[in-house]
């Protein structure tokens, strides 16, 4: 028991740790080739930003945990649209700008209501998961063929870091998710086997934790009056998500849904909870410290749901 669950809390610091080194030295190898600034953020940062959930999702289901994967991705987003937006509002005033409330809301909607509805058939198969995946790339080639080059989305990576070995940076981060990963995966499997908890709910509270790092960065965002970059960094992974992370991890292998019923209700309710904040980005110039402790009461039911 306790040597799986120093496997897990490893395996979530090295998929963290990873994650950031490889989308530093991604970003500066994509910089230094002279790739749009708007390339970088929205390609790298999105896809890197959720590095751990796409991991976690072809690891687990490569060993057959379904229910963790899915319960991870809806522990992530779920974290990210209530605790994420609360604690950054709490911080300092979001902005709300309209047009990228439409695109990155309403994408995000679509992308939890598309993880709903193949969901609810018990199984996600792999042409499913291929489909979700092209999906999500449609998305950013058609925001990549919309948006001016010049154009940031928002980034993680801050433009001022240099590093002399970029792309032995990013292999290392590589390596640390690959190992990370794996140690997560098999960590909250023994886990859950010994305490005898659904893997969904250690899904859940594992995403909660490879979460973090995103809600860091928007708070440093807002700190330093970068309140677009916040909103766009917690509206974008959770479009990358339910879409590129569910997809590449039924990709791998088909996953099979453990208690259909209670899996819908979390997800719907994730559903629910983001589609009433974009409601309230796109009705508000900004949103303030009330919103944002509204948003952190929000997130309690997860857990009991799960």
């Amino acid at each position: 028991m306790l040597l799986h669950a120093l496997s897990l809390l490893a395996g979530l610091v090295t998929l963290v740790a990873g994650s950031d080194r490889t989308v530093k030295g991604a970003s500066m190898i994509a910089r230094d080739r002279g790739v749009s600034a708007f390339f970088v953020g929205v390609t790298l940062v999105a896809v890197g930003s959720s590095l751990p959930e796409v991991a976690t999702s072809a690891y687990g289901a490569a060993y057959g945990q379904g229910p963790l994967v899915i319960g991870h991705i809806v522990g992530s987003a779920t974290s990210q649209i209530t605790l994420g937006i609360g604690l950054v509002a709490i911080l300092a005033p979001l902005p709300a700008a309209r047009s990228e409330v439409l695109t990155y809301g309403v994408g995000m909607v679509v992308a939890m209501a598309t993880m709903l509805l193949v969901v609810s058939s018990g199984r996600v198969g792999r042409l499913q998961g291929v489909l979700m995946a092209l999906a999500y790339l449609g998305f950013i080639a058609a925001r990549y063929e919309l948006t001016d080059d010049t154009d940031v989305v928002g980034s993680r990576v801050s433009t001022d870091e240099t590093l002399s070995h970029p792309v032995l940076w990013a292999v290392a981060g590589l390596v640390l998710v690959i190992v990370g990963g794996h140690l997560l995966v098999t960590g909250a499997r023994g886990v859950a086997d010994a305490l005898g908890a659904p893997t969904y709910l250690l899904g859940l509270l594992t995403g909660l934790g490879t979460t973090t790092p995103e809600i860091v960065v928007a708070a440093l965002a807002v700190r330093r009056e970068e309140g677009g970059i916040a909103v766009g960094t917690l509206f974008g992974s959770n479009i990358t998500d339910p879409l590129f992370s569910l997809g590449v991890g039924a990709a791998v292998a088909p996953l099979a849904v453990e208690n259909v019923d209670a899996t819908l209700l979390s997800i719907g309710y994730m559903l629910l909870v983001s589609a009433t904040v974009v409601v309230v980005f796109y009705r508000r110039e900004e949103v303030g410290r009330w919103a944002g402790a509204a948003c952190l009461a929000l997130y309690v039911p997860t857990l009991f749901l799960g």
